[in-house]
C-alpha cells in the first residue's frame, strides 16, 4: 500500500503463483524467545516537542531462524510511563512499510489522555532496514527526482521508459543488498518487535498501529497470541488482498476522495474561482496535468508530479486547501509557484525519502506473490484507469519493481485469530489508501474483535487527530481493556469531523485542518 507522506506544520520472472512457503517454524518459539533477551540502555534524547523522549538501540538476528548468527541493529524510542504501576511497553508503528516510528512514540504519548500514557512505556522503533536502525537500505538515491516520464503509458515509448525505471531499480537492490533482501520482510519484522518485548523483560506487550502497521499487528497476533495485551488496529489493510490486489483497490478509493475534492472545491468558487459544477473543475484538473505533461512547472512539476502532489490530499482533507489555493492560481493565473511550493511540501520529499521506499518494495515485493509477466499489469492497470483515472498509473509503477524483484516470495499470513484478548479496530468509511473493506474483514478474523467506524470519514489514520468520539474509546481500551459492543457488524459509530475551510477562513485551522491532524499525518506511512 503506498506511501505519500506530506509535510505541514513545520508540520515483478517468474509466473504469480510461484511462492516459496512462510518458514514451517515462523508461529513458533523462536530465536526472539529461546535466545537470552538483550538489555536495553535507555539515554535522552528528547526533543521541543517531546522532551521525555529516550532512545536505545537493539541488536536483532538478520534471519530469526538463525538467532545466533548475523546480527542488525534497530532503532528504538520510549516515553516511560511515570504512574506508579506500568502496564507493559505500548509499541507503536505508523505504517508504510518503510515508516520510523521513533517520532511516533512522542506523539502517542503526548496525544494520549495524561492518566493513560501514565500507564505505558510507549515505545516507538525503526523496522529493520529504515531510518536509524542498521543497515538502512537506500537502493537507488534519486529515483523520484523531477522530472520524471509521464506516468500514463500513453505511448510505447512512455511504457518502455516507465518500466526501465521500475527494473533499474529492483537490480539496483538486487545488486547493493543481495545478503539483506530475504529479510526484509513482515514475518521478520514482527519476529522483531517480540525481541523488543523481550528485552523489556515483559512476557506481554500492547501494540497499537496505523495503515501498514495494522498488518504489521496482525501477524505479530498470528504468530505470537500469547504475547499480545491489547491490540489496537487503525485504518486497515485488507490481509486478503497483500499486496497486488490491495493496490488495485486503492486506486478507486483515491478516485473517489479527488473526486470529493473536486466537489469540495465546488463549495467555494467565491473563493477559487474554479466553478460549480465538479466534473467541470475535474475536467480543469485533467487539462492542467496534460499541460504540465508539456511544460513542467518550473522544471519540476510534470504531469507524474501533479499526481504526487494531489495524493495526500487522499489521504488527509486538512491539505485540501493548500492544493486548491495551487490549483486556481495555476488555473485562473498562470502562476505555477503555488504549485511547485505544493510539489515541495507534500510530494518532493518523501517522510522517510529514498529509505522508505526502498523498505516499502522490499517489503512488498518479498511479502507476497506478484505478477511477473508485465501483460497483466498492463491489462489490470488499464482497466482500473478507464474507471478511475486519477492515481491508477501512478500507483502501478510505485508497485512496479515488483515485476522484477531479485528474491522470491512468501505467502502471505492468515491472519485469522480466535486466541486473542479482545482487539480494537478503528476505520473511515471513506478511507482511500486501507479502503473500508479490509476492517470489515479483519474484523471478520479477528474473533471477538471490536470494530468502531467514522461514518463518513475519510482521513487515513483517524484516532488522536481531534475526534474526540474516536479518542474516547481508544483511551478506554487503553486504560481497562474496556471494548463496545454493538448488535451488528459494528460496535459503535463516531460521526466525520467536518471538513476544512478555504486558508483564510475562520475555521480553516480547527476540526480536521487540526495541528495534531497535520502532525499525524505528516509522520503516516501512507501507502498502507
Amino acid at each position: 500500500m503506498r506511501k505519500r507522506a506530506a509535510v505541514l506544520c513545520g508540520a515483478a520472472v517468474v509466473m504469480a503463483g510461484t511462492v516459496t512457503a512462510v518458514p514451517a517454524d515462523a508461529s513458533a518459539p523462536n530465536g526472539a524467545e529461546t535466545a537470552h533477551a538483550a538489555k536495553l540502555t535507555w539515554k535522552k534524547c528528547g526533543t521541543t516537542d517531546y522532551p521525555t523522549l529516550q532512545c536505545a538501540s537493539l541488536k536483532v538476528p538478520l534471519d530469526h531462524r538463525r538467532p545466533y548468527g548475523k546480527q542488525i541493529t534497530l532503532a528504538l524510542s520510549r516515553v516511560p510511563h511515570t504512574a506508579p504501576k506500568s502496564q507493559g511497553p505500548l509499541l507503536v508503528n505508523p505504517g508504510g512499510p518503510g515508516g520510523s516510528g521513533l517520532t511516533l512514540a512522542g506523539f502517542v504519548a503526548s496525544s494520549l489522555p495524561k492518566a493513560v500514557a501514565a500507564q505505558y512505556d510507549v515505545i516507538g522503533f525503526d523496522p529493520r532496514g529504515v531510518g536509524r536502525s542498521k543497515p538502512a537500505l537506500d537502493c537507488k538515491p534519486g529515483y523520484f527526482n523531477p522530472v520524471r516520464p509521464d506516468s500514463v503509458p500513453g505511448t510505447p515509448a512512455l511504457e518502455k521508459a516507465n518500466l526501465a525505471r521500475a527494473k533499474s531499480f529492483a537490480d539496483a537492490c538486487g545488486k547493493k543488498y543481495a545478503g539483506v533482501l530475504p529479510y526484509i520482510n513482515t514475518i521478520q519484522a514482527v519476529q522483531d518487535m517480540d525481541s523488543i518485548r523481550a528485552a523489556t523483560g515483559r512476557r506481554k506487550t500492547s501494540y497499537f498501529g496505523y495503515s501498514y502497521g495494522t498488518y504489521l499487528g496482525a501477524v505479530y497476533a498470528k504468530l505470537f497470541p500469547h504475547r499480545v495485551k491489547r491490540l489496537v488496529l487503525d485504518s486497515i489493510v485488507d490481509p486478503t488482498g497483500v499486496w497486488y490486489d490491495d493496490n488495485l483497490g486503492q486506486d478507486y478509493a483515491f478516485n473517489d476522495r479527488h473526486r470529493a475534492l473536486m466537489s469540495w472545491i465546488a463549495k467555494y468558487d467565491s473563493t477559487y474561482r474554479l466553478g460549480t459544477d465538479p466534473e467541470k473543475i475535474e475536467a480543469k484538473w485533467y487539462a492542467m496535468r496534460k499541460a504540465l505533461a508539456k511544460k513542467p512547472a518550473g522544471g519540476k512539476v510534470g504531469a507524474s508530479e501533479l499526481e504526487d502532489t494531489f495524493i495526500p490530499g487522499g489521504y488527509y482533507n486538512g491539505y485540501w486547501p493548500y492544493l486548491a489555493e495551487a490549483f486556481a492560481a495555476y488555473v485562473n493565473h498562470r502562476n505555477a509557484d503555488p504549485l511547485v511550493e505544493a510539489y515541495e511540501n507534500f510530494a518532493a520529499v518523501d517522510a522517510s525519502g529514498d529509505n522508505g521506499y526502498s523498505i516499502y518494495t522490499s517489503v512488498q515485493c518479498r511479502d507476497a506473490a506478484w505478477p511477473r509477466d508485465w501483460d497483466q499489469w498492463r491489462k489490470d492497470n488499464w482497466a482500473v484507469y478507464d474507471r478511475a483515472p486519477f492515481m491508477a498509473w501512478n500507483n502501478a509503477w510505485y508497485n512496479a519493481p515488483c515485476a522484477f524483484w531479485p528474491t522470491d516470495s512468501l505467502r502471505p499470513v492468515n491472519v485469522a485469530n480466535g486466541h486473542l484478548p479482545p482487539v480494537l479496530l478503528f476505520q473511515a468509511t471513506n478511507d482511500a489508501a486501507t479502503p473500508y473493506t479490509g476492517g470489515l474483514t479483519v474484523h471478520r478474523l479477528l474473533a471477538g474483535s471490536s470494530f468502531v467506524v467514522e461514518e463518513g470519514g475519510g482521513n487515513h489514520g483517524i484516532t488522536l487527530s481531534g475526534n474526540t468520539c474516536l479518542d474516547k474509546y481508544l483511551a478506554n481500551y487503553l486504560s481497562d481493556g474496556t471494548v463496545p459492543r454493538g448488535n451488528g457488524e459494528i460496535d459503535a459509530v463516531c460521526p466525520k469531523l467536518p471538513d476544512p475551510k478555504p486558508l483564510g477562513a475562520k475555521a480553516a485551522t480547527t476540526s480536521s485542518g487540526s495541528s495534531r491532524g497535520a502532525t499525524l499525518h505528516g509522520m503516516l506511512g501512507f501507502r498502507g
